[in-house]
């Protein structure tokens, strides 16, 4: 699915993301709650206010989650297997939520909004295909 050009494209981009994995984590975060309120049911539990501890510090899991994936992109079903299991067996979140559908669209436009011109068709491409797998891979565990 990803090719040679696109893995090259994610590596360096994310070298970008590095060191803001809380603020742009917790942006996508707060954009997924408003855009998609039925996301909110996931999390009974946490503080859905604007900046709050529990946001910034689930949305830097998610972007530190998506590095390791990024590191593993040959192969991403051992780097994201507890990850898997931890959604599918513990949390039993639909993967229509956490399938990065509704999340990879609030991640596009974070990092387009904070990276601008440097988030190119090219780059925006790659990183649908590699949220694609991401997905897919998170997905197994309910097969």
């Amino acid at each position: 699915m990803l090719t040679a050009e696109d893995k090259n494209l994610i590596h360096q981009f994310w070298e970008k993301v590095s060191g803001h994995q809380e603020d742009f984590g917790s942006e996508v975060l707060e954009r997924m709650f408003m855009t998609y309120p039925q996301t909110k049911t996931y999390f009974p539990h946490f503080n859905l206010q604007h900046g709050s501890d529990q946001i910034r510090s689930h949305g830097k899991k998610v972007l530190n989650a998506l590095g390791n994936a990024v590191k593993s992109l040959d192969n991403l079903s051992q780097a994201l297997s507890e990850l898997s299991n931890l959604h599918a067996y513990n949390l039993r979140v639909d993967p229509s939520h956490f399938a990065l559908q509704l999340l990879g669209q609030c991640f596009h436009v974070v990092l387009a909004s904070h990276l601008g011109k440097d988030y190119s068709p090219e780059v925006h491409a790659a990183f649908d295909k590699f949220l694609s797998a991401v997905a897919a891979t998170l997905a197994e565990k309910y097969r």
